[in-house]
C-alpha cells in the first residue's frame, strides 16, 4: 500500500489528546467482529488519520503490524496507535513483538502458532492479555497454540491475498472444525465485502482485514460494511 502524507494533519492530533485515559475493554469482553491489522506505512501521521476514521465505525481488535518498519518508527507508531486505541476504547494486538507489547501496554500480541514464544508471551504479558496465533491451514497447529496459551487461532488465507499473495490456502470448514477449541476463530486473507458472509457464517468470529480497509476511499465505511455479516450472523462467538 502506497502512502501519501496527511492532509489534516491537527485533526489526527487532536483526535490523539482525546479520552487518553480510557482503558481498553475488559479481556473477558466478546471477541466478534472486524479485526483491523494495520499496512506496511511509514507515514505515522497518514497511519493514524486512516485508522482513527476506521475505528470510528467500530472494530473489535485493532493489530500493529508493519514489517518493514525501524526499530525507531515502530516505537513511535506503536504508541501512538495506543492512545488512539485507548480514546476508541479497542484494544491494541502487536504483530510479533513481545517486547514492544510490554513497553506500550498493549493488549496482547500475535504469534505464528505452534510458535515456543506463545508461553513466553503469556509469562510476560500476563493472563489476561490477547495472544494471538497464525495457524494457516493446520487445525493441528491451532491446537497446538491453544494448549501454549493462545487466546485466538487465526486459520487463512481464504482467498487471494494482495498482502500474501502466495499464501497456502485453508479449506472453509476449517473455521466449525476449530470450534472444539474453545478460542474465538478469526479469518484471513482476500476479505471484503463479496465473501465475508461467507467466512462468518462458516464459524469465523473475527475477519482480519488490511486492504479491503485501509485502500478504502472511506474507512468508515469499509469497516461498516463488513461488520454487516456479523448482524446477519449473529453466533455465539467461543
Amino acid at each position: 500500500m502506497e502512502c501519501i502524507r496527511l492532509w489534516n494533519r491537527p485533526a489526527i492530533l487532536s483526535c490523539l489528546s482525546l479520552h487518553a485515559n480510557t482503558g481498553i475493554y475488559s479481556m473477558a469482553r466478546r471477541l466478534r467482529g472486524v479485526y483491523l491489522i494495520t499496512p506496511d506505512c511509514a507515514d505515522t501521521h497518514y497511519l493514524l488519520e486512516r485508522t482513527a476514521k476506521a475505528l470510528s465505525a467500530g472494530v473489535a481488535l485493532l493489530q500493529y503490524r508493519n514489517k518493514v518498519a525501524s526499530l525507531g518508527l515502530r516505537e513511535t507508531q506503536a504508541g501512538a496507535l495506543q492512545i488512539l486505541c485507548k480514546g476508541a476504547g479497542v484494544s491494541l494486538i502487536i504483530n510479533d513483538h513481545i517486547d514492544l507489547a510490554e513497553r506500550i501496554g498493549a493488549a496482547g500480541v500475535h504469534l505464528g502458532g505452534g510458535d515456543s514464544r506463545l508461553e513466553i508471551a503469556r509469562q510476560r504479558l500476563g493472563p489476561d492479555a490477547f495472544i494471538g496465533a497464525s495457524c494457516y491451514d493446520s487445525l493441528e497447529r491451532a491446537r497446538t497454540a491453544v494448549g501454549l496459551g493462545a487466546s485466538y487461532v487465526a486459520f487463512g488465507t481464504f482467498a487471494a491475498s494482495p498482502t500474501k499473495p502466495d499464501a497456502r490456502r485453508a479449506p472453509l470448514s476449517l473455521l466449525a472444525e476449530a470450534s472444539s477449541l474453545g478460542v474465538p476463530r478469526v479469518a484471513i486473507g482476500g476479505i471484503g465485502p463479496d465473501n465475508v458472509r461467507v467466512l462468518v457464517s462458516a464459524g469465523a468470529d473475527l475477519v482480519a482485514v488490511i486492504s479491503s480497509v485501509y485502500s478504502a476511499p472511506d474507512p468508515a465505511a469499509a469497516v461498516r460494511a463488513l461488520a454487516k455479516a456479523f448482524h446477519e450472523f449473529p453466533g455465539d462467538s467461543s
